[in-house]
């Protein structure tokens, strides 16, 4: 059992008491992003659909990130006392249970799984223990193995239908071992005849993700200073394209989001803070910090980029960033700003850009307020 896992349910789900801030000059920050959280909460609750479910019901996922952002509500109201609407939602999960152990409607079925596991880890609550369970054996099951192109074995796809792309990615990947990681231990006890991932070839898949080429071999993996340390979502493939070096070659670009991803899918697999492969992304993220886009992506997935950026810092356990020019970044407090300022007065958040569905007032409202349930938390 990795050490850390309590803490890091912690940060997911907040199931501690309110902790004590952790600087006293962000008090008056820290109220604010209780009210971002409420508003963004309270947008979400008149917009659940009749079912419990919100946004597109085929989809279990987005119904499961909503959730899991109630759960983590820093005063844990609604955990505490599950109000009806909550009581709701949680029925329509469980309605979305398949005899496979899978939790999905139509198709997507790691995906979804692996993100209706999470909430229901978050519910903390022991009569979901055998679902929690049989989720988890199938999420383990969907780990790629034998596969024609072994530089994909050991990540984990989007599930086997509903997509057009069946192998693995760092997405899938990052949400899968997130799921895995938190639901080791569900509602205060260890999991009987709980099932464990391979763990090292999780790893190997990772570092395959990777542009660093002492512990990639992979022929696109490069060394140059604008990639090295960064990650592409998948061995070979870079969502921000390739770039082309002076001396003539063809990179595939590193870019922000997948290497916030690949951060945290490290610590997650028990990597030390020293080890090169960590050392090499967080200098890279530090170099390519930003918060007015998903670097190497402008503004596409740039909602899902704030949360893998405040969680993977959460977990890794960093408070300040050291900038490519070498002045200290407090993370919590800019992004907590920029959260704030980015809200609509109903309260809810959506993306210029729909790639990735960010144009669903649901999806990004959740990753919002997720992120700030976490820099609550760190501020």
């Amino acid at each position: 059992m990795r050490i850390a896992l309590l803490l890091f349910v912690s940060v997911l789900c907040a199931w501690a008491q309110e902790p004590i801030p952790h600087q006293s000059t962000h008090l008056s920050l820290r109220n604010e992003v209780q009210i971002g959280i409420d508003k963004g909460l309270a947008w979400l609750q008149a917009h659940q659909n009749g079912n419990g479910s919100w946004s597109l019901e085929d989809y279990p996922a987005l119904t499961a990130l909503p959730l899991i952002a109630f759960m983590g509500e820093p005063s844990a109201k609604f955990r505490n006392e599950q109000p009806e609407f909550i009581k709701r939602s949680y029925q329509f999960l469980i309605s979305s249970v398949q005899p496979d152990g899978g939790i999905y409607r139509k198709g997507l079925a790691n995906y979804n799984t692996s993100l209706s596991l999470l909430a229901l880890v978050a519910a903390n609550d022991s009569k979901y223990q055998a679902i929690i369970r049989d989720a988890r054996s199938f999420v383990i099951g969907q780990q790629a193995k034998g596969l024609a192109n072994e530089s994909m074995d050991g990540g984990f796809g989007y599930g086997p239908s509903g997509s057009g792309r069946q192998h693995p990615d760092m997405s899938n990947t990052v949400i899968a071992l997130d799921a895995l990681y938190h639901s080791r231990i569900a509602a205060g006890k260890e999991l009987p005849n709980a099932k464990d991932l391979n763990w090292t070839a999780a790893i190997e898949f990772i570092q395959k993700c990777q542009n660093l080429p002492a512990y990639n071999k992979e022929s696109w993996a490069s060394d140059d200073a604008e990639n090295i340390g960064g990650f592409v979502y998948f061995p070979g493939e870079s969502m921000a394209g390739e770039m082309q070096l002076p001396d003539g070659r063809k990179v595939l670009r590193s870019y922000g989001s997948m290497s916030y991803a690949g951060l945290l899918s490290y610590i997650y697999a028990d990597l030390k803070k020293d080890d090169p492969r960590v050392k090499a992304v967080v200098e890279w993220l530090q170099k390519h910090y930003a918060l007015e886009e998903n670097p190497g992506m402008g503004l596409d997935g740039l909602y899902y980029y704030y949360h893998m950026m405040a969680k993977a810092l959460a977990t890794y356990d960093v408070r300040e960033l050291e900038a490519a020019d070498g002045h200290r970044i407090d993370w919590p407090k800019e992004l907590a700003l920029k959260l704030i300022d980015l809200q609509k007065p109903d309260g809810s958040w959506t993306n210029e850009s729909g790639r990735w569905m960010e144009k669903d007032p649901i999806l990004v409202t959740s990753y919002a307020v997720l992120t700030l349930e976490i820099i609550y938390r760190a501020l």
